[in-house]
């Protein structure tokens, strides 16, 4: 039998980790709870480059890190449910732009309320104020030192510029 792991022992990366992936799953339930029960959260990261652009795949290939044939297959699930579509090129018809279709765009909104609802349900449980009552609620605190652990690791430039890449 292995010893069960105390949370409160885990580093700060294993646990900002662990604390990602369950508000993920959260969300993730919320959405099927709304009809789109086929999204993945792998999904995410096509997403991000669809919501104010038109990429191209081998665009998105590149942004993302994979193999052109990797990003087309992505691509191609997305498209089969119905969340993005090939557009061609204004100035050149050989080439194909991926964009969000309505259902897409739906789908980002409805991810977007599903992570305030899961916010608004944390902050309560963090409670209202800190202990000493001068720097906001517990959650504005948490939420503040992220940022500022972010910041240090270098990863601000990437939420930025949406361009957060799936771990390797």
């Amino acid at each position: 039998m292995r010893e069960p792991v105390e949370p409160s022992a885990l580093d700060i990366g294993s646990l900002a980790l662990f604390v990602g992936l369950a508000a993920g799953s959260a969300v993730q339930a919320d959405l099927a709870s709304q009809g789109f029960g086929d999204l993945r959260m792998s999904h995410g990261y096509v997403f991000q480059h669809l919501v104010d652009g038109r990429p191209t795949v081998s665009d998105l290939a590149a942004r993302l890190d994979m193999t052109q044939q990797g990003a087309s297959k992505v691509v191609a699930e997305l498209e089969r449910l119905g969340y993005v579509e090939r557009l061609p090129s204004p100035r050149d018809a050989r080439v194909r732009h991926v964009a969000l279709t309505g259902k897409g765009r739906q789908a980002v909104t409805a991810a977007r309320h599903a992570r305030e609802r899961l916010e608004a349900r944390l902050r309560k449980r963090s409670g209202e104020a800190t202990a000493d009552g001068t720097r906001g609620t517990a959650f504005d605190v948490t939420r503040a030192v992220l940022v500022d652990l972010l910041d240090e690791l270098g990863g601000t430039a990437a939420v930025h510029r949406r361009d957060v890449r799936p771990p390797h």
